[in-house]
């Protein structure tokens, strides 16, 4: 596979926030310094919450991926996902993400494998691969009633 770019634009706004844009995208995004931060802005994305939700989102898009090729049957997949703030060595770090996916499958039969293709599909994430932050599965299977 050749390599893929992903282009963003980031034009600051005001006080402590900015526009994010990328051409192949209709929506833009506001992000801004959170709260805890001196002048952080409550209510607009953070780069600690797009850090999350791009760990968060990639186990859902490489499980989807995984799952269909293992005609896994589901009726539901969500994740929450905590992405963890620190001081490490005198630095601000994201040094933890906890996830916390929920799947309904429609089979009891297949528990096991669907707990095989969550764990797979962490191990295969692009995101996780491309960060030193631990990543912590915690996932939760269910049968669909």
């Amino acid at each position: 596979m050749e390599p893929h770019t992903y282009s963003i634009k980031l034009d600051w706004n005001n006080n402590r926030n900015g526009v994010l844009h990328a051409q192949d995208l209709n929506e833009k995004l506001t992000v801004a310094t959170p709260p805890p931060f001196p002048k952080g802005e409550a209510g607009t994305w953070s780069p600690e919450h797009l850090f999350t939700a791009a760990v968060s989102s990639c186990l859902m898009t490489t499980f989807l991926a995984i799952a269909e090729n293992s005609k896994l049957e589901f009726s539901l997949f969500s994740c929450d996902a905590n992405g963890i703030l620190d001081k490490v060595d005198g630095k601000y770090k994201m040094s933890a993400v906890v996830l916390n996916p929920v799947l309904h499958i429609l089979h009891e039969k297949d528990m096991e494998r669907a707990q095989r293709i969550l764990e797979k599909a962490e191990a295969a994430c692009l995101i996780t691969n491309s960060v030193n932050t631990v990543v912590t599965l915690k996932p939760t299977v269910l049968v669909s009633a």
